[in-house]
């Protein structure tokens, strides 16, 4: 199946206008929104604390301080989980215990420097990724993936399961629509056995195959996510194992907290949250609909990923899980650099009934 190469410019007039209406409020109305979330979390964090709780980067730093010094993982995490105050049910509020087990091979300075390598790997993979789509664009994005992907240098990436996976999701991202798509698919399946929540990753990227026809990845992928669905069943009976009468529930994920959440996790989470807040509201919209007009493989993929997962913590996230944004980083704000593409395409809908566009599959 042949997939336009500039779908925003053979848009309808009417399918244009409202995109581009739709992006300008939205750019607008984040820059409210930002200061109303951050207000909103400042009080949350004061709340948590006042009840006794605990940040989770001291979690997970403490959990793996016990697995370094030779206790089991599950163990470990229990005992923590109800030292912090935190739910050890359902299941996936235990983090598997690859972050901890590897931390205890290569301490907390070996992820930093699979962090730093990682965030050098993504700079040169964006350029080799986009490069076929002009020396301008792939140079952009590039700089983008170096200066959104910066986080990979704060003190606390070895706690962060979030960060480290959304390292790999992006480097995946730029490989998977190259040769060395196995590559990123290892690396996907890398990210979602340190943090399950990317597992709609590898769902998008099928979604993506399947439209562009390519049989090996589709199968590829249903493999690897067989390989992951057993070892979540693994972990799942593992915890199920390890609690007792009395641990604390999760009250669940249905917070219908809204767009404004994902919004400000990703400001949070990136360089976004050094600029003015009139600046940083409209460069934390601008990337989608970026990532929208790149079109090909690649826009189907990316545009999956990034509007599906804002629609799920749109609905399902309450206030505190803002930091689920950290799986978009840095290759979200890649799709800064096609933002002038998306604006130039919905200028040209807008103009023409029909926008003849060459095609690529």
């Amino acid at each position: 199946m042949n997939l336009p190469d500039r779908p925003l410019a053979v848009l309808p007039r009417w399918g244009a206008a409202a995109l581009l209406i739709a992006t300008i409020l939205a750019c607008v109305w984040n820059v409210f929104a930002l200061e109303a979330h951050n207000s909103a979390h400042e009080a949350d964090i004061e709340h948590r604390l006042a009840l006794g709780e605990r940040v989770d980067m001291d979690l997970y730093r403490a959990i793996d301080a016990r697995v370094a010094a030779g206790e089991n993982y599950y163990e470990a995490a229990a005992k923590e989980h109800r030292e912090f105050g935190m739910p050890t049910s359902p299941f996936v509020t235990i983090r598997t215990p690859v972050l901890a087990w590897t931390s205890a091979l290569w301490g907390s300075d070996g992820w930093r420097a699979i962090a730093a390598f990682m965030w050098g790997a993504n700079v040169l993979a964006w350029y080799a990724a986009l490069r076929g789509r002009g020396r301008v664009e792939a140079a952009v994005g590039a700089g983008l993936a170096a200066l959104f992907g910066m986080v990979a240098f704060i003190p606390d990436i070895p706690f962060s399961h979030e960060l480290l996976a959304g390292l790999m999701l992006s480097l995946a991202l730029a490989l998977s629509v190259g040769r060395l798509w196995i590559s990123g698919l290892i690396l996907a399946g890398c990210a979602i056995a340190l943090r399950e929540l990317a597992l709609p990753f590898l769902l998008a990227w099928g979604s993506a195959a399947l439209l562009a026809g390519e049989r090996a990845k589709v199968f590829s992928i249903c493999g690897t996510l067989m390989i992951i669905a057993l070892g979540l069943a693994l972990h799942a009976f593992t915890v199920a194992g390890i609690r007792e009468p009395g641990d604390l529930v999760s009250p669940g994920w249905s917070g219908m907290v809204g767009p404004a959440l994902a919004l400000y996790g990703i400001h949070v989470t990136t360089l976004l949250q050094t600029l003015p807040v009139w600046l940083a509201g409209p460069l934390g919209v601008l990337p989608l609909p970026g990532w929208l007009a790149v079109g090909g493989r690649l826009g189907v993929f990316a545009s999956a990923w990034f509007a599906g997962f804002i629609a799920a913590v749109a609905i399902f996230a309450r206030q505190e899980n803002f930091y689920w944004m950290g799986l978009f980083v840095p290759a979200y704000g890649v799709g800064l650099a096609f933002a002038p593409r998306a604006v130039t395409d919905l200028f040209l809908a807008i103009r023409s009934a029909s926008s003849a566009t060459p095609t690529h599959a």
